[in-house]
């Protein structure tokens, strides 16, 4: 009962109070991918804490398990169980299924997120073949919109899009910023990491962990391709674009220049703050490689 306790408290710990403090950290907005990083390592340290939370408290008193061990002899895996053990039934099989829920909820949302997202992608861009015009001198789909958007949508057939509006509005300068952002969502994939998110807010709707990580992860992204435009763009040409764009909603299977938390971003630009020392990012690059171990060793 103390390894329950001690797992279930852990759980707690990850899923409720770390939340809270993590998003309201400082260093967060100044080492993005770090910051990426942390949540994921926290939701896979959720997952992996509660797990083992529930089989050590379904099994424990069913006496069919001695640690790890125990585990690996009631699905038949270790080789060295006791010669005298019955084998498993199939209501100690069944009892497993409660950890395992655990495991595969997350999996299974997963799952369906990946589909409906490139559901949605593929829609989208069968509408972008019929009403976009090819933009070769930037790299884009121009579509004859008034209000000015920029956005880019990920997948095997991945594209760049802008409005007419935006055309119109942006120099050429501020243009160029806010497709660099774009190619950079691109190039990092943040679409995979922005539905292992969301995947995981449905999997556990209520929980502080899963809705924080779903906000911060999407804000997070978008300031680590802000700092991608920057290497080759000024400062003032990449805010003053945000500005002018920020009024466009792109599709929900496609990421904007605009984005959420453009105020925060803003801010960010315009007053940079010194990044964190590399002892700092290696120390939280650390945390969140062992803390999703932690639950196994206390299982132990």
């Amino acid at each position: 009962m103390i390894t329950v306790l001690a797992l279930a408290a852990y759980a707690v710990l990850v899923g409720v109070i770390l939340p809270y403090a993590l998003s309201g950290a400082r260093w967060t907005h100044r080492a993005p991918t770090a910051a990426v990083l942390a949540w994921q390592g926290l939701t896979l340290t959720f997952v992996v804490a509660t797990a083992l939370a529930v089989y050590h408290l379904v099994l424990a008193e069913q006496h069919v398990h001695d640690g790890i061990v125990g585990l690996l002899s009631t699905c038949g895996l270790a080789a060295d169980a006791p010669p005298g053990d019955s084998p498993a039934g199939p209501a100690d099989i069944g009892l497993l299924l409660a950890p395992a829920t655990i495991v595969l909820l997350p999996l299974g949302w997963l799952a369906a997120t990946v589909w409906q997202a490139r559901r949605e992608r593929r829609r989208h861009a069968g509408l972008l073949a019929v009403i976009g015009a090819e933009a070769a001198d930037y790299g884009a789909t121009v579509v004859d919109h008034e209000v000015p958007a920029v956005y880019c949508l990920p997948g095997r057939a991945h594209r760049v899009v802008v409005t007419r509006g935006a055309l119109d509005l942006l120099t050429d300068e501020q243009l160029r910023a806010v497709l660099a952002h774009e190619h950079a969502h691109l190039r990092g994939r943040h679409h995979l990491v922005q539905i292992a998110a969301k995947a995981f807010a449905r999997a556990f709707p209520g929980l502080p962990l899963a809705r924080r990580a779903q906000e911060q992860t999407a804000l997070l992204l978008e300031m680590i391709a802000d700092d991608r435009a920057l290497r080759s763009h000024s400062r003032d040409a990449l805010a003053t674009a945000m500005c002018e764009v920020a009024a466009g909603r792109a599709p929900s299977s496609a990421l904007g220049a605009g984005g959420g938390g453009a105020l925060i971003r803003l801010r960010r630009i315009l007053t940079p703050e010194a990044r964190p020392r590399r002892m700092t990012w290696a120390g939280v690059l650390l945390a969140s490689v062992t803390a999703p171990f932690l639950p196994l060793l206390v299982a132990c």
